[in-house]
């Protein structure tokens, strides 16, 4: 894999870059490189401010990135507003995340932000996700993990057991204040939440081991919504223990 001196020099090569495209009006880092909390391991995040063709843009530096880095694969992300998220892999393992947005949206929506050249405009901040929806998706998830007990579908089962997991989660991250996103903040749960969660992984897909898992799921998920929204887990919590 990648050493830190060879994702540096990446980085390096990018800026000089993006210094000598007159596209490009603003470069930023996001992500832990911001913050001063990377390690050895953290991928790299950066935002360009594109004055012009948001595509035009990204599809020249998309052929740039494979002629100079020979990357292997690039996927988009998503969009945030007008902004285009494009994820490279190049030699090495290493990540790129390289957003193209255009020269208003070039500002920072959270704290991890560090501009490096260009004039950052305010932005909203990214919202929280829904805990509502959460919600939503945690007994969707224990439902059909239930019903595919009830077909005989073993992997799908233990799909949807450890999809309520990661709902889980993201509530408990939501509840404590903590980064929800990809669990970044679940090894920064307490103990009373994590530790009932080692019995909710599943080690078999037969039957008997699926429905305890699932009830241990449950449980769990059942403890986190009254810690969430008590007078919501009065209603749920007797119909997620019918599915026990």
């Amino acid at each position: 894999m990648f050493t830190p001196e060879h994702r540096d020099r990446t980085r390096a090569r990018l800026l000089a870059h993006a210094e000598a495209d007159a596209a490009i009006v603003g470069f930023a880092h996001t992500g832990s490189h911001a913050t001063g909390t990377g390690d050895r391991w953290s991928d790299t995040d950066i935002v360009l401010a594109v004055r012009g063709d948001i595509a035009e843009a990204a599809g020249r530096w998309t052929a740039w990135i494979y002629d100079e880095f020979d990357a292997r694969h690039h996927w988009d992300l998503g969009v945030s507003g007008a902004s285009v998220i494009r994820v490279f892999l190049l030699p090495g393992w290493v990540e790129l995340d390289l957003t193209f947005a255009p020269e208003p949206e070039f500002g920072a929506r959270g704290p991890a932000w560090q501009t490096l050249f260009g004039t950052p405009h305010e932005q909203p901040p990214f919202p929280p996700p829904d805990r509502n929806t959460l919600i939503g998706h945690a007994w969707h998830h224990a439902l059909h993990a239930r019903i595919c007990l009830e077909r005989g579908r073993s992997w799908q089962a233990a799909h949807w057991i450890n999809a309520l997991r990661d709902q889980l989660i993201t509530l408990a991250c939501l509840r404590l204040n903590l980064p929800t996103a990809y669990s970044k903040g679940a090894h920064l749960l307490p103990a009373e939440v994590t530790t009932p969660l080692e019995s909710t992984l599943i080690r078999s897909l037969t039957e008997p081991e699926l429905r305890r898992a699932l009830t241990a799921t449950i449980t769990a998920t059942a403890a986190e919504l009254d810690h969430s929204d008590p007078q919501l887990a009065a209603r749920l919590t007797p119909m997620l223990t019918e599915l026990t």
